[in-house]
């Protein structure tokens, strides 16, 4: 039995999906069990538990030959990552009680970088997870493709692609999310010992540019980059009601630097097989459905 976190999102769907087509049973951990009733009638079984509650994970953990931990994102912290904190001392009191046979977090690119950004919230929960005694992978994927879902309208109506990403010819390591949850299953069915990492993106880096580029050819009109400036960051992350913009910001400024990036590097990176046309396309069928 594989237990599963985030089984309702993308990527734990992934992970989940390609677990059940490897014949392994999986355990859905979902906060309501009405919202994994589709992965129950798909054969999974259902345990509710909440990130923050080590009592209720330790329970979803339990009996487990792997677990896969995907932590919601908060691209809000306080200051102090106070909530990350917590959900890492949850989560080692959980996993350590539970004592799974292997476990595979879902981590970020970057996660080493010393320089305090958004990302920092996995470099935190990394550091307390690695004094597990049970073998654990950090998985640390790029930037997700999925992350131009919201680029479809502007691109569809507007024919914009407004960016953070700057310079707009600077390569970008990016992942599709069909990838990452590929890679975690093939992963945690796999036999190791310790602390590894593993460092994943897509088939090759993209540039805003290309971005543009894919979306116009995909919906057949010109579609132009807008790098949007970055002396209007904070006010425009004010104004979308966070009050903490600093660790967003710098993590931004992290990807553009070059100071956000794998600690393997590019050629130590594994690579995916997913183009960012196939993702692109899939975003615009799904804005046209919707």
């Amino acid at each position: 039995m594989f237990a599963v976190t985030g089984i309702t999102g993308n990527v734990g769907g992934e992970v989940a999906r390609n677990l059940l087509a490897a014949g392994q049973p999986v355990r859905g951990v979902v906060r309501e069990t009405r919202k994994g009733e589709t992965w129950a009638k798909r054969g999974c079984d259902l345990v509710e538990a909440d990130i923050n509650d080590a009592a209720a994970l330790t329970a979803a953990f339990k009996g487990t030959a792997g677990v896969f931990v995907l932590v919601p994102p908060n691209f809000d912290p306080s200051p102090d990552f106070r909530e990350a904190r917590a959900v890492a001392a949850g989560l080692r009191s959980a996993l350590d009680a539970a004592r799974p046979s292997r476990v595979v977090y879902l981590s970020t690119i970057g996660a080493q970088a010393t320089r305090s950004n958004l990302l920092t919230q996995h470099s935190i929960i990394e550091r307390v997870l690695g004094e597990l005694p049970m073998p654990i992978c950090f998985l640390r994927p790029g930037w997700f493709m999925e992350n131009s879902s919201w680029d479809v309208a502007p691109a569809a109506e507007n024919g914009v692609f407004p960016t953070f990403l700057q310079p707009l010819n600077k390569p970008v390591p990016m992942v599709a999310t069909a990838d990452i949850g590929r890679v975690a299953a093939e992963l945690i069915q796999t036999t190791w010992s310790g602390r590894s990492v593993v460092e994943l993106e897509g088939p090759h880096r993209v540039t805003p540019e290309e971005i543009a580029a894919t979306f116009a050819n995909l919906l057949g009109r010109p579609v132009r980059t807008d790098a949007v400036p970055r002396e209007t960051w904070e006010s425009l992350f004010q104004s979308q009601g966070m009050k903490n913009p600093a660790p967003r910001i710098q993590m931004l400024d992290g990807f553009n630097e070059g100071w956000i990036e794998f600690e393997s590097g590019e050629a130590g990176s594994r690579k995916g097989k997913v183009e960012l046309r196939t993702v692109l396309q899939r975003l615009i069928e799904r804005e046209s459905r919707s």
